[in-house]
């Protein structure tokens, strides 16, 4: 058996991710891009998939990791009966794509043993292999297709599909180990300097972590959390990709696996919203454009997600080169909710965009152009059942949430008008605004159980419902969400966490608790003055993060362990906001209710 997902931790250089697990296995790693096919997919099978293996020689050595401060400079230190040692894993900040794995003695001498085993493309293309450099200086090159990478700083041996090498550092002495990807068409790469690159991007997370503004509980997580949504940020183009990996399952042995490495308007927009609360209003600035490329001349045409560079074309396909996680397939590439219609997701962006402006992110001609295109938009499909943020593959309905944020858009698109000044036709969109807050209250609410529903004709409940104060539909402590919250409490909570719904919804099998739902709650008991039940909760599900602080999509509170695509940011952005709820701040519906 392989590791478990929490046992992984994240590299990024903000175009792309590896995850590393405390075994010195570096298992997933998509180059160029976060969407790009693997080079390293052990993580979706084994090592005949792919993997990077590095690791003392000594079968009982220990290894203790950290990160290097307020990085993703990730520093494994492994202590064997010949002395200790550590290794440095890191991808650089810089123009190009790489991975650096530095060895350094500590004490003693330590034997490492070194594996790579190349599969491109998902482990559809099988390299050729050269040896390129000289003894003095050694360089595998690995070309398939579009892609070449050059592996610098060890004689590596084949061995039928696997090369291996064999080093040892002792006190004082470090091995540099470098892999650095191009277009294959191109002559090769050349040796890197790995002292600059570290001090480089050592010094780049820093002072983008000494930005943060922060004060309360949850300090550490809540920094790292924050990191981690600008690692899932690409810095190039401003998308916000929802996760760094494909097809982690849902529930383990399950079909519940997707493609999350994608831009997901809705997840982008709820973190900038994170972001733009801690200080990082030039992330917006940057979305902001993005998205404008992204949409382009025709709002009609608006999808839920994009490609990193604003791509439209997500097509799902199913691989047959990746067995999948502990066997859970199929595995995924692209993402059939590409199609759907969500129409939350207008709502979410106009929320986003919203408080950008409040935190005085002026606006030009073509942005707010865009947001009212986006309300009209919203309008014109104001009749239309959808998915509903949880992406149902089964037949559209009305959900009560999608249609609290088609309010929400109306709102924000008023006091655009009202509070900042600018133009737009604020009689329509308040009288709109006002026919949809009816519509709910009438048919989103049940009267006589006393609280929201899932859909409309429905009794059922569902975690987006926690969201309805956030964006100023309703108080927290409004009879109708401690309705609401008593009925989540009796029928999603499963072992102290909250599931997202009752599946029922066109795919088969089931799913584990919801990380960001569960910190929803907190925000909610936190919001509605439920302090110490507030505490205990966060207490609970912060503990649910991995020692180097890192949350995947869900967890499996039956068997202890962490399920669904990783890191993901809902899931990071939902403990940021629960933190800061916890602290005294009014949320994210401060400025709207």
């Amino acid at each position: 058996m392989g590791s478990r997902i929490e046992d992984y931790a994240l590299l990024s250089n903000c175009r792309t991710a590896a995850l590393v697990s405390s075994t010195g296995n570096l298992d997933w790693l998509c180059l160029p891009r976060f969407d790009s096919g693997s080079i390293f997919g052990a993580l979706l099978g084994d090592e005949r998939h792919g993997r990077w293996s590095l690791r003392p020689t000594d079968s009982g050595a220990r290894a203790e990791r950290r990160y290097d401060g307020d990085t993703f400079i990730l520093l494994t230190r492994w202590t064997t009966d010949s002395g200790v040692a550590e290794v440095t894993d890191a991808m650089p900040i810089s123009d190009d794509t790489a991975v650096i794995r530095r060895v350094t003695g500590l004490s003693g001498t330590v034997e490492f043993d070194c594996e790579v085993r190349f599969r491109f493309d998902y482990a559809r293309a099988l390299p050729w292999v050269e040896q390129t450099g000289t003894r003095q200086a050694p360089c595998l090159r690995a070309i398939a297709g579009p892609d070449a990478v050059d592996l610098r700083g060890l004689q590596l041996h084949g061995h039928g599909r696997r090369h291996t090498g064999r080093f040892a550092v002792s006190a004082g002495e470090a091995r540099d180990l470098t892999l650095t990807w191009q277009p294959s068409h191109l002559p090769g790469t050349s040796a890197r300097d790995v002292d600059d690159d570290l001090d480089t991007t050592r010094r780049w997370w820093q002072e983008w972590s000494d930005k943060t503004e922060h004060e309360g509980p949850r300090h550490d997580l809540v920094t790292r959390s924050l990191l981690v949504l600008r690692a899932l940020t690409d810095e190039r183009t401003g998308g916000v990709v929802a996760a760094a990996t494909t097809s982690l399952p849902e529930a383990i042995g399950g079909e519940r696996n997707w493609d999350y490495r994608y831009v997901w308007l809705r997840d982008a927009a709820l973190t900038l919203e994170a972001l733009i609360a801690h200080g990082f209003i030039d992330i917006a600035h940057h979305w902001r454009d993005w998205l404008l490329r992204a949409v382009a001349g025709d709002p009609a045409q608006l999808q839920i997600m994009y490609g990193l560079a604003g791509e439209r074309d997500l097509q799902e396909r199913i691989l047959t080169s990746l067995p999948g996680y502990e066997a859970s397939a199929p595995v995924r590439i692209g993402n059939g909710a590409v199609t759907q219609f969500q129409a939350d997701v207008i709502g979410e962006v106009l929320v986003a965009l919203d408080a950008a402006r409040s935190a005085g992110l002026g606006e030009d001609h073509f942005s707010w152009h865009l947001q009212k295109a986006l309300v009209e938009q919203a309008i014109e499909r104001i009749d239309v059942p959808d998915q509903g943020m949880w992406e149902v593959r089964d037949e559209p309905e009305m959900f009560t949430h999608s249609r609290v944020m088609v309010w929400a858009a109306l709102d924000c698109a008023v006091r655009a008008v009202r509070d900042h000044g600018l133009s737009g036709d604020v009689a329509r969109w308040k009288a709109f605004r006002e026919r949809m807050r009816r519509e709910i209250d009438a048919s989103g609410y049940d009267a006589v159980r006393g609280h929201f529903v899932q859909r409309y004709g429905s009794t059922a409940v569902d975690g987006a419902l926690l969201l309805l104060p956030q964006v100023g539909y309703c108080r927290a402590d409004d009879p109708r969400m401690l309705g609401t919250v008593a009925e989540i409490e009796k029928r999603l909570m499963r072992d102290g966490f909250v599931m997202r719904y009752n599946t029922d919804d066109g795919v088969p099998g089931d799913e584990n608790a919801f990380l960001a739902c569960t910190f929803w709650l907190v925000e909610q008991y936190a919001m509605a003055g439920r302090t110490e039940e507030a505490t205990v909760l966060m207490d609970q599900v912060c503990a649910v993060a991995n020692d180097l602080g890192l949350l995947s999509e869900e967890f499996d509170a039956a068997a202890g362990r962490q399920t669904g695509n990783f890191p993901q940011a809902f899931s990071h952005l939902a403990l940021v906001r629960a933190a800061d709820a916890l602290g005294g701040h009014g949320g994210r519906a401060t400025h709207r209710q």
